[in-house]
């Protein structure tokens, strides 16, 4: 029984973590496990009034995601959904899409494979247009992917 109220808690975090409030949660997560205040969401986010960010933080604490205390609000749990699904998180509270560790890859895998061609044949040829293009199509993805961030 206690499956399907998990369930229920994990489609209520995924219809209601939206908008303002995926970005306000973004926000808390890049905190480097600090507390977060009000104003100060209000004046990262461009928010028109304290009230707003205040609105958005409570919304996330009634979903369980953030806590409250004297200091602020803390993040204490951590989910993937929508575009954070595309995500993945550095040491250091840095985030970075998932695409740019292939991007990475196969731009370097490309490099050395160009720089230990002896001769360009039509195997040499096909292998460097296959790496450049897969390092162009990866890193394309991780690029759209940064730029939807919330």
């Amino acid at each position: 029984m206690s499956t399907g109220s998990t369930e229920v808690s994990a489609d209520r975090i995924a219809s209601e973590l939206k908008g303002n409030t995926l970005r306000v949660y973004w926000f808390v997560m890049n905190a480097s496990n600090q507390t977060v205040g009000v104003r100060e969401a209000q004046r990262a986010l461009n928010f028109s009034s304290p009230t707003l960010a205040l609105y958005h933080l409570d919304k996330l604490r009634d979903l369980g995601l953030v806590s409250r205390d004297s200091g602020g609000y803390k993040l204490i749990k951590e989910v993937k959904v929508d575009v954070l699904k595309q995500f993945m998180k550095l040491p250091g509270q840095f985030f970075v899409p998932r695409f740019s560790l292939y991007a990475v890859l196969f731009t370097v895998l490309t490099i050395y494979y160009a720089l230990n061609l002896v001769t360009i044949d039509f195997f040499a040829f096909f292998g460097l247009l296959f790496g450049g293009l897969g390092s162009a199509i990866f890193w394309f993805e991780a690029v759209k992917t940064w730029r939807q961030r919330p």
